[in-house]
C-alpha cells in the first residue's frame, strides 16, 4: 500500500514555509491534547490516538514508527517546489505524508487524522489519499 497525501501551503495560509522541528512541535501538540482528553474521560485516549514514535531520518524527514500490532509507519517530509502560477516565483512549500510498503490500513487512518489536523492548523491546503481536496484556509 504505497500512497502519498499532501498539505500545501498557500498564500493565504497561516504560514507559508514550515520547519521539520515545527512540525514536531505541532505532532507533540496533537498528543499532548489527545491525552489531556483522554484524562477528561478516564482513558487512555493520548496512546491509541498518536500511536508512534518520532524519528528525524533526514534534516527534511520524519519517521513516525508504531510497535503496536495494528499500525506500522508513516513518512512525513517537507518539500518546496516552484509554482509556475505565482507570480513573485516563490517556492511553495507543502508536507507530504507516504505510505510505505510494508503501511497498515491503520496507518492510513491515523495519517488522514493527522493531515486534517495539521491542514487546519496551518490553514493550508489538504490533497488526500484518495485525491480529493480540503480547503482549510478562507477563500476569496
Amino acid at each position: 500500500m504505497s500512497n502519498q497525501a499532501y498539505i500545501k501551503l498557500v498564500p493565504s495560509s497561516a504560514k507559508q514555509t514550515i520547519t521539520i522541528d515545527e512540525l514536531k512541535e505541532l505532532l507533540e501538540y496533537y498528543k499532548e491534547i489527545t491525552t489531556k482528553t483522554g484524562e477528561q474521560l478516564s482513558w487512555q485516549y493520548g496512546q491509541a490516538a498518536f500511536p508512534y514514535e518520532m524519528e528525524e531520518v533526514m534534516n527534511q524527514q520524519l519517521i513516525l514508527t508504531s510497535n503496536h500490532e495494528r499500525y506500522h509507519s508513516i513518512k512525513l517530509s517537507i518539500d518546496e517546489e516552484k509554482d509556475s502560477n505565482n507570480n513573485d516565483h516563490a517556492p511553495q512549500t507543502s508536507i507530504q505524508f507516504t505510505l510505505t510498503a510494508s503501511s497498515t490500513y491503520g496507518d492510513k487512518g491515523k495519517a488522514n487524522e493527522l493531515c486534517k489536523f495539521l491542514a487546519n492548523k496551518l490553514q493550508g491546503e489538504l490533497h488526500l489519499f484518495n485525491g480529493r481536496i480540503m480547503y482549510y484556509y478562507k477563500r476569496k
